[in-house]
């Protein structure tokens, strides 16, 4: 069985991004490629149990294992090493971007407290990043076992060719914007 949200983005959103655009070949219609989640983890240096924690959490929020991201470079200010670890990643793609999708514009997002939509900015390519400051809007995470608060970056890659299609899509898919702009369907 597809994911709730691939289905809805079959039958509902790949017609109406078509007509929209005025988009001929149904293969030119954007689509969400992948979803990338970036964890940054604030004070590795001191304590590399950090990490793993930070790890363990996304691996139990995206149902994937997530990779270990290391410095690349040396900063003395930071008392940084090369090669120490500092965060983890996980790139989401076909059931489980889906699926992530769905859980996060219908479960997460609302869950945070005095939410008013996110933020309308995209990167120029038709692409989004999204910015979560904890890691416990999450059902998946039992509150009492998180041993720091965590946020993660979110960014939604799409086939969108410009901002206007990128925003249209992922409206069309669900995504509570903040300030609903030019908004023709």
């Amino acid at each position: 069985m597809a994911p709730r949200l691939k289905e809805k983005y079959d039958s509902e959103v790949k017609s109406k991004l078509q007509e929209r655009f005025g988009i001929k070949n149904v293969n030119a219609v954007p689509r969400l490629m992948k979803v990338v989640v970036n964890m940054g983890v604030h004070g590795a240096v001191e304590n590399k149990s950090k990490v793993d924690a930070a790890a363990r959490d996304m691996g139990i929020i995206t149902g994937q294992r997530p990779t270990i991201r290391n410095a690349r470079k040396a900063i003395s200010g930071f008392k940084l090493r090369e090669g120490m670890p500092i965060g983890c990643a996980v790139t989401l793609r076909r059931e489980r971007m889906w699926e992530f999708c769905d859980r996060l514009l219908t479960v997460a997002l609302p869950r945070i407290r005095d939410f008013r939509g996110v933020k309308t900015k995209l990167d120029g390519r038709g692409n989004y990043t999204l910015g979560l400051s904890e890691q416990s809007i999450f059902p998946e995470i039992e509150f009492d076992r998180i041993e720091f608060q965590q946020g993660m970056d979110i960014t939604f890659v799409t086939t969108a060719e410009t901002d206007e299609q990128g925003y249209a899509l992922l409206h069309a898919l669900g995504m509570p914007f903040a300030d609903q702009h030019d908004d023709k369907n």
